[in-house]
């Protein structure tokens, strides 16, 4: 069986060198964002250039930090804007929540939509339908329930949508750990992992997609694509949204403004279904991309080449592959966790990525074990990009 340690080690050689590039690109790709921060940084001007804006904010019960969340819209430092929210039910508590916040704002306009049970399969898509109908501006931010913003969020998200060839604006963002260690877990993937695939795909190929946390998009940009109604049957709204407005003519552009994804999953399970559905999402709307990501991953190809070198009597291979793996890791948890997002535990904490890249490896892997998924209290069934509601807990 010496062959097989002889093809293991291989395998564990190839994946250790195209982790390294990788990398490599990673830290390309980092200038690449950073000259086009600097770029779209003198844009902003005064506020008086900035467009009227129109939030659109769905919510779903009450979630961790739903407080914080909701009232970081409402104290923006932005001329002009109206958030708009939406629930499928009238009983939602946090339409109550929304209401007691808003009350406290009254400077800022604020509407409530009750929505209905979604007709379509992407409950999101819908919201956004439903609430840019009545929209009063041109220039629309969505914005899911979980994230918290600054401040200056609205004006650096929109002051890219000055140039008239911008279409979309999406932006990168920060997990923050609301809940324990699995929620870390899946927290700092998001700072780190999911921020340098978008840093790379970002160099490789311009942004041709969006980040459902924030997408900011000019009407008429939504109009020439058929509006929100085309995304209803797809999984990946956010990603598909992106696709459609930069076939359509216009830019697509990644904002320099990080805002913060929170966090919640209490146990095991929770986390491993939502990075299962993330994971499946991204296999069946870019397929390519999801089987050659598989080889990015540092950490597994590490120990294999560990377990591999031992087999074949000559441990210092192995250790020296399996450092390799730790140190790459380690130097992009640095490069992109605290250097582009900002994010301490990526910084102090560097044992948390590399555990998190094994993670990454092994549901990669369970991505391609069926084409059902869970989200709320649905279940669906993937048809290439687009999915299928097969079961309602609600109904």
């Amino acid at each position: 069986m010496i062959w097989v340690a002889y093809f293991l080690f291989g395998i564990a050689l190839l994946g250790t060198l195209t982790s390294a590039i990788f990398l490599l690109l990673i830290i390309v790709g980092v200038f690449r964002f950073r000259s086009e921060v600097r770029k779209f940084a003198q844009m902003r001007g005064i506020d008086a250039e900035l467009p009227p804006v129109s939030v659109l904010k769905p919510v779903h019960g009450m979630e961790a930090q739903l407080r914080e969340n909701i009232e970081s819209f409402f104290r923006q430092d932005y001329r002009d804007y109206e958030i708009l929210f939406a629930a499928d039910e009238a009983n939602d508590p946090a339409l109550n929540l929304v209401r007691e916040i808003g009350g406290r704002y009254p400077q800022i306009p604020c509407r409530i939509l009750v929505t209905g049970k979604p007709p379509w399969p992407n409950p999101p898509a819908y919201c956004f339908y439903r609430m840019a109908e009545v929209a009063a501006h041109q220039i629309l931010v969505t914005s899911d329930s979980d994230v918290e913003v600054a401040p200056n969020y609205l004006r650096e998200v929109v002051a890219p949508m000055l140039d008239e060839r911008v279409g979309m604006v999406t932006c990168v963002y920060r997990g923050k750990n609301a809940a324990g260690f699995w929620a870390g877990l899946t927290a700092i993937g998001m700072s780190v992992e999911m921020t340098a695939g978008v840093l790379v795909a970002n160099l490789l190929e311009g942004m041709k997609f969006g980040l459902g946390p924030t997408i900011a998009v000019k009407k008429e940009a939504v109009n020439k694509i058929g509006g929100y109604e085309v995304l209803g049957d797809y999984f990946a709204n956010d990603f598909m949204i992106g696709n459609l407005i930069d076939k359509a003519g216009y830019r697509v552009v990644l904002s320099e403004h990080v805002i913060d994804h929170v966090v919640s999953q209490k146990n095991f399970k929770k986390m491993w279904e939502n990075q299962l559905r993330w994971a499946k999402s991204t296999r069946y709307s870019r397929p390519k991309g999801h089987f050659g990501s598989g080889l990015i991953f540092a950490m597994p190809y590490g120990l294999l080449g560990l377990v591999a070198a031992i087999l074949l009597g000559s441990p210092g291979f192995g250790w020296a592959l399996f450092s390799a793996g730790l140190l790459n890791r380690i130097i992009e948890s640095w490069v992109v966790g605290w250097g582009v997002v900002r994010d301490p535990v990526a910084l102090k904490q560097i044992w948390m990525f590399p555990l998190r890249d094994l993670l990454g490896f092994i549901v990669w892997v369970a991505s391609y074990t069926g084409a059902t998924t869970a989200w709320r209290d649905s279940r669906y069934e993937l048809r290439g990009d687009k999915i299928v509601l097969r079961e309602n807990a609600g109904v």
